[in-house]
């Protein structure tokens, strides 16, 4: 592997800003979450979005599950971003807005948006799960400033005034 196009590769995405989210399941050991800012929509027929996760056992319990919930974070998730983007972080706590779907998964009650998900596609690339999944229900929350990455940091964009750093 080329150094200089692993070091320009990591510099041209550490300057691409991305939306922040949580993926969600019910695992067999109860639920599991890490935080991705690789969510982008892939198809409307139907209704498709992918993601990739590294490896970790909770990126093998995702990847594993039979469905799924993406919870898309806005400006006031940044701690919860930072819990789930490290290991050992606290998940999951009754003071962190949890709820359970009817269909057993869990998601952010004040999340952006929140889409349950099953798996159509994984494709496994190096280290990490590159994940296709139909969506099958989404429940919108309140219009809030969106929760960014960008240069390895959690940001709030504002529609005036720019990004803001967390």
């Amino acid at each position: 592997m080329n150094s200089d196009v692993v070091a320009g590769f990591k510099a041209a995405f550490r300057g691409y800003p991305t939306g922040v989210a949580i993926i969600s399941v019910a695992g067999p050991d109860g639920p599991a979450g890490l935080t991705a800012s690789s969510v982008a929509s892939v198809s409307l027929a139907p209704p498709a979005l992918s993601f990739s996760v590294m490896d970790s056992p909770s990126a093998l319990t995702i990847v594993n599950a039979p469905s799924l919930v993406v919870n898309l974070l806005g400006a006031g998730h940044a701690d919860l971003a930072h819990d789930f983007a490290r290991s050992g972080g606290p998940r999951f706590t009754p003071g962190q807005g949890w709820m359970t779907l009817p269909t057993g998964e869990p998601a952010l009650r004040d999340a952006q948006a929140v889409m349950r998900c099953v798996p159509l596609h994984r494709v496994a690339v190096g280290a990490s799960t590159v994940v296709v999944a139909e969506v099958t229900s989404v429940l919108t929350g309140a219009e809030d400033a969106r929760l960014i990455y960008h240069g390895r940091m959690f940001h709030v964009f504002r529609h005036s005034g720019g990004p803001q750093p967390q």
